[in-house]
């Protein structure tokens, strides 16, 4: 194993990118709420950085890459405070520095919670959100991935079961999370209408732009299988993208923007565990299921009644989970010698890891849940939820314009709570 300076120079890079998409998440779910909430929001992708990365350094990367313990079930502690984790390679990555591929690894565990937030936003208590997204990070994510990508059970040390960059570890895992917390948290009060569609086309495109990163940066170098990655990345974003615009305009009789940036980021969620893996023919055919199934897919919590504020489960649990499942139909050795052959084994490999990706975290969630309620409280009032967590949450307000309830109070937002209303709209 020797570094190569080329593939370092665009791990560094991806890992960049990665990174650059937290700010992007940030925007993307900050227009989608309402104006009283859109600080609040944004911070809680902000904060997940310097969390869940301090948490990955500490202890998550070892329980995810570290050698395998209990049958494949969970990492060593052989790199706590990445003890061994230097200047040299690993068996992950044998051409670039191993600091390099833990850094890699940490904007993916960094993103997958936040993620999360999307389902809850406007409920959950600041202090319940940052010891929530800790012991998530790590009891679902770490040992996720040790299972898929770190030679657990359902990757290379078992069944098999193929994902190139987090269809399962990432969109699925935040995916079912945010259904148990969707479940677990109610609402009190209507979801406000999102109060800035071009704040989520911005955030959009941000992270369509960062996906490069997540997806090619998966191959750990930079030769053919990242090409192929980073080709079918935007083929597989621009046929969901148009799909769901298609279907969106056929049923409303005009196509949002808030619809053409959602159809864009479920056909990033399926193509994901697929990217490395297929020819660019099927990373189209990819897309198309998910721009319609996932636009189906955000409707049924209309059928079953759970509030999921953004969507985050007929987004990205149910794209990722097709990305999964058609990755064992189209897999080509040709594109990825060190992958799986489609066809009906892989296929059923595929399922296994597609239920695996909802069940586990589903419950894991839960208890995660009922555990951070307990001792130190999860849900905001009523009261709190109806005047904004700008207000409530962080003595903030969004935006201070003129003639704001923050103005006419002596300029400060604290003086503003008496009025919350005054934070309702950008204007």
């Amino acid at each position: 194993m020797h570094i190569n300076a080329g593939d370092t120079a665009w791990m560094l890079t991806s890992t960049a990118l990665v990174f650059f998409m937290m700010p992007g998440l940030a925007l993307f779910y900050g227009g989608l709420v309402g104006a009283k909430n859109v600080v609040a929001t944004m911070v809680q992708s902000f904060v997940a950085i310097g969390v869940v990365s301090l948490l990955w350094v500490i202890i998550g990367y070892s329980l995810a890459f570290g050698s395998s313990h209990w049958g494949g079930a969970i990492g060593s502690l052989a790199n706590v405070m990445l003890h061994d984790v230097n200047g040299t390679p690993n068996s992950y990555a044998p051409t670039i520095p191993s600091l390099v591929y833990m850094a890699f690894q940490m904007k993916f565990a960094v993103i997958t919670p936040a993620l999360i937030a999307g389902a809850f936003c406007e409920r959950m208590r600041f202090r319940g959100y940052l010891v929530f997204i800790g012991l998530w990070s790590l009891l679902v994510y770490s040992p996720f991935a040790h299972w898929e990508w770190g030679g657990g059970f359902l990757g290379s040390g078992g069944l098999h079961a193929i994902d190139f960059a987090g269809g399962s570890v990432v969109h699925e895992l935040a995916g079912a999370a945010a259904l148990a917390t969707a479940l677990y948290l109610r609402r009190a009060h209507q979801l406000e209408r999102p109060h800035s569609v071009p704040l989520v086309l911005l955030g959009a495109g941000i992270l369509w732009f960062g996906w490069f990163g997540f997806n090619a940066g998966s191959a750990t170098s930079a030769g053919t299988v990242a090409s192929y990655a980073l080709v079918n990345t935007q083929l597989g974003a621009c046929t969901a993208m148009l799909a769901w615009m298609a279907v969106e305009w056929w049923r409303r009789g005009k196509p949002s923007g808030i619809g053409i940036a959602a159809g864009a980021v479920a056909g990033l969620a399926a193509i994901t565990p697929a990217s490395g893996y297929v020819q660019p023919w099927a990373a189209i055919i990819i897309g198309a299921a998910a721009g319609l199934l996932c636009y189906g897919a955000v409707h049924l919590k209309d059928i079953f009644h759970y509030d999921d504020s953004l969507d985050v489960v007929g987004v990205h649990m149910v794209g990722g989970a097709i990305g999964v499942v058609l990755t064992g139909v189209f897999a080509s050795l040709a594109v990825n010698a060190a992958g799986e052959a489609g066809g009906w084994t892989q296929l059923g490999r595929q399922l296994v890891l597609a239920v695996a990706g909802i069940a586990f975290p589903f419950v894991m969630t839960w208890i995660i849940l009922w555990v951070t309620d307990h001792t130190v409280g999860l849900k905001v009032s009523p009261d709190d939820e109806q005047a904004g967590l700008d207000l409530s949450e962080h003595d903030e307000i969004g935006y201070q314009l003129a003639e704001s309830a923050a103005d006419l109070n002596g300029g400060s937002p604290a003086a503003a709570a008496g009025s919350p209303d005054a934070a309702a709209e950008p204007g």
